[in-house]
């Protein structure tokens, strides 16, 4: 073993022997096994219904009279990512410490459920609203970046919508966050009709990479930048056999290319494109929050990024840089040098807010179980009854 491979920073270049052989001979045919990490499933847990609660407070908070209807909530159900045997009110209910929920009578006569938010998520939601209005520079810096890795720096409205809970960009970035900044975006029609924004103002001081930013320090001590090593790490009950790890040591030292310049010149087929789409992912999760996707987010990337076909089978290539969690019913890509056991290493404000979400939602869930809501439900009704 040896110890560069699990630190973040530069190193050297072997002899250019070992370049031209691993350019020229294609991708080394291997596979490392993927292995459970309690750790990072910890940090995977949970974020479907966090996520799908802040979407429905953006909705409800934006109402004009700040309560919605079941029926108008369901209008969003495609976005909240929950299970298909999952009923939008019983995901809503189980949660009353976010979710307030009244009735009125149709028509008909049928009540039909209302709800608006308690007074812990309207405080909540006004912390997110002041985060956005002091924080917009690094919000703006965060999709500049996600564009400049593209390649002709524009990406579909749709696949964006995909990201921005990712990237921490607001609910309604497309009439907060883009209009105020004429000279940097720009709200374009694509080829196939579709709705893109595109990037118009290249900012060579953001073209870098978290990996470069890391390694500066041995550059600046004399060590080369062309062959950076990804920070590696192995979870328990993980082993490598010695013609993988011999693959890997060298798989290191092969040149990075940035994912912010062009890689045009690189063969697909071989183990140093394969660095490069490394790379890419890997800048592409840091500037993700929570250094977390859903495998599925970057499925239509393929095309904008310029990656070869099933150009996500670098995730299971390279479990020591990228780890799979399968919680949730769905695969998440995590970013194993992020994260110490089951915590961020950096943690964005954001973040930090959104932890303050799920404990309010894990305390309303227990008082609900414990039948708290449904005392003061029965006693408020009783003192209804009483004054008439």
């Amino acid at each position: 073993m040896v110890s560069w491979l699990f630190r973040g920073g530069g190193l050297s270049c072997k002899s250019q022997k070992a370049y031209l052989y691993l350019q020229n001979h294609g991708l080394v045919n291997v596979k490392l096994k993927w292995v459970k990490d309690k750790a990072l499933d910890a940090a995977v847990a949970g974020q479907r219904d966090l996520k799908a609660a802040c979407i429905l407070v953006s909705v409800i908070s934006s109402d004009s009279e700040c309560h919605v209807p079941i029926y108008r909530l369901r209008r969003y159900r495609g976005q909240l990512g929950l299970p298909d045997e999952v009923k939008l009110s019983t995901f809503v209910r189980r949660y009353p410490s976010i979710f307030h929920e009244s009735s009125f009578l149709d028509s008909g006569g049928t009540p039909v459920p209302l709800f608006s938010l308690t007074p812990e998520a309207l405080n909540l939601h006004q912390e997110e609203i002041q985060f956005f209005k002091h924080n917009r520079i690094d919000i703006v810096t965060r999709l500049q970046k996600l564009l400049m890795l593209m390649r002709d720096t524009t990406l579909p409205l749709h696949t964006i919508d995909q990201l921005k809970w990712d990237l921490g960009l607001p609910y309604d970035y497309y009439q907060s966050l883009i209009p105020p900044f004429p000279d940097i975006f720009s709200v374009v029609k694509l080829e196939d009709d579709r709705v893109g924004l595109k990037l118009l103002s290249w900012d060579s001081g953001l073209a870098v990479s978290h990996l470069q930013k890391n390694s500066s320090s041995q550059q600046n001590e004399g060590v080369s930048g062309d062959c950076l090593a990804f920070p590696i790490g192995f979870p328990r009950g993980f082993g490598l056999k010695k013609k993988c790890m011999k693959w890997l040591e060298e798989w290191q030292t092969l040149p990075y290319t940035s994912p912010y310049v062009d890689a045009s010149h690189l063969d697909p087929r071989t183990d140093v494109s394969e660095k490069r789409i490394v790379g890419a992912f890997h800048e592409l999760l840091h500037l993700t929050i929570q250094k977390q996707t859903e495998r599925k987010n970057v499925s239509n990337l393929r095309k904008p990024l310029c990656l070869p076909q099933k150009f996500t089978k670098v995730f299971e290539r390279h479990p020591t840089i990228f780890y799979i969690s399968k919680k949730n019913d769905t695969q998440t890509v995590v970013l194993r040098d992020a994260y110490s056991g089951s915590e961020l290493i950096e943690k964005h404000p954001l973040v930090e807010i959104r932890r303050k979400y799920i404990e309010v939602m894990k305390q309303g869930f227990l008082d609900r179980s414990r039948g708290l809501y449904r005392e003061a439900r029965d006693m408020k009704l009783e003192q209804e009854q009483e004054s008439q």
